[in-house]
């Protein structure tokens, strides 16, 4: 097995996968007589098709060395994962190399971090690092098939620098 080691998420590292949903230094505008700050519009969510929708998904916790064996991609929409607890997640993405995956690289979030896949970039499962692993999911809701899945030949470990 190859060993892939997690990095920290950052907004610049990841631009090409999604966004990384997380406080600026300053709201956008303050709401709610000013005790509110709001940041605003942080993710570039894309639906072909279909409406957007709000799910809740409650993941065991993982941990680590990890094994990767699978990862995913939706054509049809972006996926926006939102932890309601404030834990760290892994999240694996791997470029598109010709219609499959490419070499994987695996983030591990802050607490208040969130993420929104751009539609069609390859990805790990939902993987929480503790409990509890609740996450409000905003993806395409519609028809057809918005699922592609691909099993690597041989599984990838994902540890911890």
């Amino acid at each position: 097995m190859t060993t892939i080691f997690t990095q920290p998420l950052t907004a610049e590292v990841f631009a090409s996968f999604g966004d990384v949903l997380e406080l600026k230094p300053d709201p956008d505008k303050l709401i709610n007589q000013g005790l509110c700050g709001r940041h605003h519009d942080l993710a570039d969510m894309d639906f072909h098709g279909g409406r957007a929708g709000v799910s809740l998904f409650d993941a065991q916790p993982r941990s680590f060395p990890y094994t990767l064996d699978l990862v995913e991609r939706h054509p049809d929409g972006s996926q926006a994962f939102i932890p309601m607890s404030q834990t760290s997640f892994l999240v694996i993405v791997a470029p598109d190399d010709g219609g499959k995956p490419g070499r994987p690289l695996a983030f591990e979030t802050t607490p208040g971090q969130a993420i929104n896949l751009h539609r069609g970039i390859w990805h790990g499962v939902l993987t929480p690092l503790a409990a509890p692993g609740l996450f409000a999911v905003v993806d395409r809701i519609g028809d057809g098939d918005n699922l592609e899945e691909y099993w690597f030949d041989t599984a990838y470990t994902v540890s911890r620098p």
